[in-house]
């Protein structure tokens, strides 16, 4: 068994944060040694698969309530879908922000400041979960319409929503938890939480949904379980951390630690905040101008919905890389060792360009089949589907460049520039594109806006990074001179 334990838990620990191993250099810690295609496999993949885990719940409910719902319920996953959205942003401020600091205080050699940072997180969730979950609870009927439910969809959101939502504190711990995990280099064990929770989603999906005829409650229920089941092996986990050692008193928050979190956090953060944005937008304007259109309302907020979460899937294989490669990147920066930053920021682009390109060939050429796999419809469903797929996604190859720059300047301590790349594709150029070009082209001008905005995002992404790494390499060719003078 001890055998197991060791196993699950993943590669050996990280040196101590305050021994010799530590430090600016970062000599003796593998992620200053070992080479950068090892690590990356080693803390991306797990990452990877996490962030997948986490985005195929919505995929698993989805395709049975697609299958024992029909198009209503899926219109109604739609809708929830911005309420996931509010949760997932507040917990990867607190999770990203937590171990981003974590592992930049055990750089530097501050174990304390270390585990400070990291209990102040634990609390900041904790309390974060419960005051949205009660919040959302309190204003559901006017956020779902909001959100775009219409009178038919309303019943199956309100049903599907509330169980949702009262899960919640267990979603957030689930996925938090599992971060740190991987901060303090667990990753393997990390994924096993995941990969358990998402199981148990699978399995009771359709036990509840056809077996015992549950409907669109049952899904709900099911994830709501898995989430649990994640939660309670991660927090076993957590209790037992490797480079760390927590005190009652990291616990108790602080304006220090608790902006350092928000700070370091908020690119991904913002990211998600502004996709909840461009959901509701999107909605109601699929709704609106639907209502116009041969499609009626409920196929293009139904379609919509099945694409943006396909899509889901791919865009979480790119954060999960880049979350999995923060560590990476920012003990390297702080180490100085440049080379290897901007190594592992080529590898992790060519990577995700590679993903996303699979996926465009996959969007242009089997959007019927697909789309399938999420229930039947009419010919006009599928016509549509078919359309917004092979044009809402028709620049995704580009998708990955943004998110990766964005994660890339709050590894290495630059907030403000992850934050303003994550505002771009989402709220600063999609938002305005959705507006302009629906009131010119009604639904049409909806599906066009993708990969406008992506084409936009795309194009700043890159002005940042080729700034950055210019800034890199001088610093560095600085530092040999002064060596040299030394």
């Amino acid at each position: 068994m001890a055998a197991l334990v060791r196993a699950a838990n993943g590669p050996a620990p990280l040196p101590s944060p305050g021994g010799a191993a530590s430090g600016a250099s970062g000599s003796g810690n593998p992620l200053g040694t070992e080479p950068i295609s090892r690590l990356v496999y080693r803390f991306g993949a797990p990452s990877i698969l996490a962030m997948i885990v986490a985005a195929f719940y919505n995929i698993v409910d989805q395709i049975f309530i697609g299958q024992g719902v029909g198009m209503l319920g899926n219109a109604a996953t739609n809708v929830a879908l911005p309420f996931t959205t509010v949760a997932l942003a507040l917990t990867l401020m607190i999770a990203v922000g937590g171990s981003s600091n974590f592992n930049l205080q055990q750089c530097a050699g501050h174990g304390r400041e270390a585990a400070a940072h990291l209990g102040n997180a634990i609390s900041l969730l904790l309390v974060t979960a419960v005051v949205l979950t009660v919040l959302l609870l309190i204003f559901m009927d006017p956020m779902l319409r909001l959100c775009g439910a219409t009178d038919e969809v309303m019943p199956y959101a309100r049903t599907y929503v509330t169980i949702i939502v009262c899960g919640f504190p267990l979603f957030m711990c689930a996925n938090a938890f599992t971060n740190f995990i991987r901060a303090d280099g667990s990753p393997r064990y990390s994924m096993i939480c995941n990969i358990t929770g998402a199981g148990i989603n699978i399995v009771l999906n359709p036990t509840f949904i056809f077996a015992l005829h549950m409907g669109i409650a049952g899904s709900a229920l099911a994830t709501v379980i898995g989430e649990g089941v994640a939660t309670a092996m991660a927090l076993v986990r957590l209790l037992h951390f490797r480079t760390a050692q927590l005190q009652r008193s990291d616990f108790r928050l602080n304006g220090h630690s608790v902006l350092g979190i928000v700070k370091l956090g908020s690119s991904p953060c913002i990211n998600q905040l502004s996709m909840l944005i461009v959901q509701v937008v999107l909605n109601n304007l699929l709704v609106y101008y639907g209502s116009f259109s041969v499609y009626g309302s409920e196929i293009p907020l139904a379609a919509v919905g099945i694409v943006m979460k396909i899509n889901m899937l791919f865009m979480a294989f790119v954060i999960g890389l880049a979350q999995g490669c923060q560590p990476i990147m920012g003990f390297n920066y702080g180490a100085h060792k440049y080379e290897r930053v901007r190594h592992t920021y080529r590898l992790t682009i060519i990577i995700v360009t590679v993903a996303f390109s699979v996926a465009f060939i996959l969007f242009q050429v089997f959007p019927r089949q697909i789309i399938s796999i999420f229930g039947e419809g009419n010919e006009l469903y599928f016509e549509f589907s078919e359309r917004c797929m092979r044009i809402f996604l028709g620049l995704v190859f580009l998708d990955g460049i943004q998110p990766v720059a964005s994660q890339f300047f709050s590894a290495i301590g630059k907030a403000p520039k992850g934050a303003f790349l994550a505002l771009t594709r989402q709220l600063l150029f999609m938002v305005p594109v959705l507006l302009l070009f629906s009131s010119l082209w009604g639904i049409d001008g909806v599906l066009y806006s993708g990969p406008t905005a992506d084409a936009l995002a795309a194009a700043v992404s890159i002005v940042f990074i080729v700034r950055e790494m210019r800034t890199i390499k001088r610093m560095e060719a600085q530092e040999v001179a002064d060596a040299a003078k030394a």
